[in-house]
């Protein structure tokens, strides 16, 4: 997400880096191009406006033609301005209600809600370990009450059986009368998708509203919407007291514009952001940390945060104790760690993360392949452990072997048995105390603040 744009903005703001003094003149043809980025990014017009308007109040000020690193000080203006369009704090589920809490999931058809209710009862259960209960609502769409059903068995999760005979309003009371019984803290309700604003479907989630008066009552909008996002939340703000967004299928979406806008729009926060299709793939929207991601800063804090998360400490600490006593990396150990990799998102989410990456020339960028490593596992895969072990072994016929059994080429098994041999090398410094002089050698090491290298 926001690619298009943080590769606008980088190129921008680079072009101020070295200027002794900024002046009206020179900040004027920036905030042109950042208007412009913004637009290309799908963001609503009058966000564009106030945004810009207020960047340009405070930098023709004291505050960046004075400082001592104008180009840095006007960065940082613009990383402020950002923040504040998309809420200055990050903000979750209210859960502070008597249970059940009922969280009331609304918007258009295909935004996603029937995914989103199943990823945010797992998100609760892994987060809050409070049990959770989903129904859905939806006596329109085909199938729209076994999709859930699936899902919730998928999250285990308990799910009401919805009788489609009934009155979605009279499905969401009974629902709420289930979950009591069964003493669940919280309950989902998955509501019909509208094609547009549609008046009769509005009136009926109102309905839906008025029936269960849910605790939390969540618009979800897919970020590829664009322009589109404002109507469509303006429509559901006026409709429904909403308490917050979700924002789906960000992973998607190159220019960002829907999570520029939506906040903007409503008035309301974003407070869930949806960075694939996988159940786990639901994280807590963080602006500040957004921001720095958009201006290239990357996002090391949520970084840290997947890392213990989603990475195995077992199988770390085993590494770490068998490169300490000098024993060989070998390629099943090169498959853990490109598996960890993968659980966290893929090579691709963790550069999106790692600050100065926008500096990185497009040619490393294209590079980044989450393929690739799809491919390197399925070769290590055809490997016999012996082979995975001692892969001195891997010589022609056990080559060609390899590259029928995984689908892939003699010059692709070459290539990850290279890859491999790199990294052992890598790993060979880092037993003998060679970490500080890898750190060393990176270009720029970490960006004071979490600021890119040369600002």
């Amino acid at each position: 997400m926001f690619d298009n744009l943080t590769d606008r903005l980088s190129l921008t703001l680079k072009q101020l880096r070295g200027r002794a003094r900024l002046n009206e003149d020179n900040i004027g043809d920036a905030l042109r191009d950042v208007r412009m980025a913004l637009l290309e990014a799908d963001v609503a017009l009058p966000v564009v406006r106030e945004f810009i308007d207020r960047v340009r109040a405070r930098a023709v000020g004291q505050e960046v033609v004075g400082a001592l690193s104008p180009a840095q000080a006007l960065v940082q203006v613009v990383h402020e301005e950002l923040t504040r369009i998309i809420g200055e704090s990050t903000e979750g589920l209210d859960l502070a209600a008597a249970p059940p809490v009922c969280v009331l999931l609304a918007g258009l058809q295909g935004a996603g809600k029937t995914t989103t209710a199943a990823k945010l009862a797992h998100w609760l259960q892994q987060r809050h370990k409070k049990s959770v209960g989903l129904v859905s609502v939806d006596v329109y769409r085909p199938a729209a009450v076994e999709q859930l059903q699936t899902l919730a068995q998928q999250v285990q999760a308990e799910c009401f059986p919805t009788d489609v005979s009934l009155s979605p309003a009279k499905i969401a009371k009974q629902a709420m009368q289930w979950a009591r019984q069964r003493m669940l803290d919280v309950l989902i309700i998955d509501t019909a998708g509208r094609l547009g604003v549609d008046q009769t479907m509005m009136a009926e989630v109102r309905e839906i509203h008025a029936a269960v008066a849910p605790h939390e009552t969540l618009f979800v909008l897919d970020s590829m919407t664009g322009q589109d996002a404002a109507l469509s939340a303006q429509a559901f703000g006026e409709a429904l007291p909403l308490t917050g967004v979700i924002l789906t299928k960000a992973d998607g979406d190159a220019r960002g514009g829907a999570a520029l806008s939506v906040r903007h729009i409503t008035g309301k926060p974003i407070k869930f952001m949806g960075i694939g299709e996988k159940i786990e793939q639901l994280d807590l929207f963080h602006p500040e940390r957004v921001a720095s991601r958009i201006l290239g800063m990357g996002d090391v804090l949520t970084l840290v945060e997947e890392a213990q998360r989603k990475v195995d400490t077992k199988k770390a600490q085993k590494l770490a104790r068998k490169m300490t006593k000098g024993r060989k990396f070998t390629l099943e150990d090169f498959r853990d760690q490109l598996l960890q990799m993968q659980n966290m998102g893929g090579l691709k989410n963790l550069m999106d993360k790692l600050p100065g990456m926008g500096d990185l020339p497009d040619t490393v960028k294209a590079r980044v392949n989450d393929k690739e490593t799809a491919r390197t596992l399925a070769v290590i895969n055809s490997m016999t452990t012996r082979e995975r072990l001692y892969p001195d072994l891997i010589r022609g016929s056990r080559k060609r072997r390899i590259a029928n059994g995984s689908g892939t080429q003699i010059q692709d098994v070459n290539r990850v048995l290279k890859q491999f041999n790199q990294m052992q090398k890598t790993m060979k410094k880092f037993s003998k105390g060679g970490m500080q002089k890898l750190m060393r050698r990176m270009p720029g090491g970490m960006p004071p603040g979490g600021m890119p290298p040369g600002f």
